[in-house]
């Protein structure tokens, strides 16, 4: 909530800064000469400070990890970075592989194929495009290398973990290392997520909630680190999530829950209403997942690449403006990054129990004869005595 109204507030200031500082100079294009203004605003774009492209560059997918540009001594720029495998297929051409470093970040053109604003794209021998051929590109981009390492992290984590459990260690003697740091986390997700969610059958879906929360939780701290990539800020990879977390719901519902969809308890002329929006929950609460999670790491990357950003745009105003915005830019950014820090685990928290607290509605059964409840019905007020499973030390 409060990370929610530190970006609304953040917004709306760039907003009103950017408004104000654009007001004179549209004013004064207006008044000027108008073929030295277009001079002015083609050299500007060439060589100033472009914020849209650091920003979506740093948020969108890639086919290398970017983390720098040197400036040489003829003024040119030379980026650091990390290429990545580009392996493309055409049903004209066949399959073709080489380093994304082939490309000169899109300056140049390598086995008939071009990069252009990060999409592969075939060409004639002129350079021009062909737009007959049918380019299929399976290369593997920034995300899905960062998550293959984030996975093979996290596995390997999980894999010291448990194999100091079957020697003992942790249920014969105190945790230790990794197993201090892993075990509470895992109790919490059991006792705080799965079992008031899911009662006595939370078992049976422990390891899918353990699986997806410590999932996004290494992905989410992976992408705050600089140069790294944004990959639970990629809808592409919320939306696997939201799907299998949508097949698990769907799969689990018993009788209860299909017929309350098909068959909800209200009088015959609402159900003609109810129905339809029953069907439609169905398919909104893996959207909820989706859009929850992708619009939340995304905003705050966005929201902390435009702060440092404000530094090189106030030094294309002025240098002494550049250098004086420069503390309140990185105190507001490091401000931010600490947040983010703690919305990485919330929002690993949040997909989770919301998942937990889905397919409980798609398992639960009829109070009536239920086990774990009693029902007291005194005139028109009900008392239930619920008792819960004690917590396994």
């Amino acid at each position: 909530m409060i990370s929610g109204r530190v970006k609304c507030l953040l917004v709306a200031a760039f907003s009103l800064f950017f408004t104000h500082f654009s007001a004179p100079a549209i004013a004064q294009e207006e008044h000027g000469d108008a073929a030295h203004a277009e001079a002015n605003h083609a050299e500007t774009k060439k060589e100033g400070f472009d914020a849209q492209e650091v920003i979506f560059g740093h948020v969108l997918n890639a086919h290398e990890f970017h983390f720098m540009d040197l400036e040489g001594e003829n003024g040119e720029s030379h980026p650091v970075t990390i290429p990545l495998p580009i392996i493309v297929y055409s049903p004209e051409r066949g399959f073709t592989s080489f380093m994304s470093s082939k490309f000169e970040h899109g300056h140049a053109i390598y086995e008939g194929y071009k990069l252009e604003e990060g999409v592969i794209k075939a060409v004639n021998a002129d350079g021009s495009t062909d737009e007959s051929v049918k380019v299929y590109d399976l290369s593997l981009t920034r995300n899905v290398v960062q998550m293959i390492l984030a996975l093979v992290i996290l596995v390997w984590i999980m894999m010291i973990v448990a194999g100091r459990y079957k020697t003992g260690q942790g249920v014969k003697t105190a945790p230790r290392g990794l197993q201090n740091l892993i075990e509470p986390v895992i109790t919490f997700v059991r006792d705080e997520v799965a079992k008031p969610n899911l009662g006595h059958k939370y078992s049976r879906y422990l390891p899918y909630l353990l699986t997806v929360f410590f999932f996004i939780l290494v992905n989410n701290i992976f992408g705050l680190i600089p140069g790294s990539a944004n990959v639970t800020g990629n809808i592409a990879f919320t939306i696997v999530l939201g799907v299998i977390s949508f097949l698990v719901i769907t799969f689990s519902g018993n009788k209860h829950y299909w017929g309350h969809i098909f068959n909800p308890p209200v009088p015959g002329g609402i159900k003609v209403i109810m129905i339809p929006v029953e069907i439609l929950g169905i398919f909104t609460k893996p959207v909820a997942l989706i859009v929850r999670l992708f619009a939340n790491m995304l905003a705050g990357h966005i929201i902390i690449i435009c702060l440092v950003s404000l530094i090189f745009i106030f030094s294309n105003i002025s240098t002494g403006a550049g250098w004086g915005f420069s503390p309140v830019s990185i105190a507001f950014a490091s401000f931010i990054y600490i947040i983010e820090v703690l919305v990485a685990f919330i929002q690993a928290f949040i997909f989770t129990n919301l998942t937990a607290v889905f397919i409980g509605q798609a398992i639960e059964e009829t109070h009536h004869g239920d086990d774990h409840h009693d029902q007291h019905v005194e005139g028109e007020k009900i008392t239930t005595a619920a008792y819960d499973d004690a917590v396994i030390a």
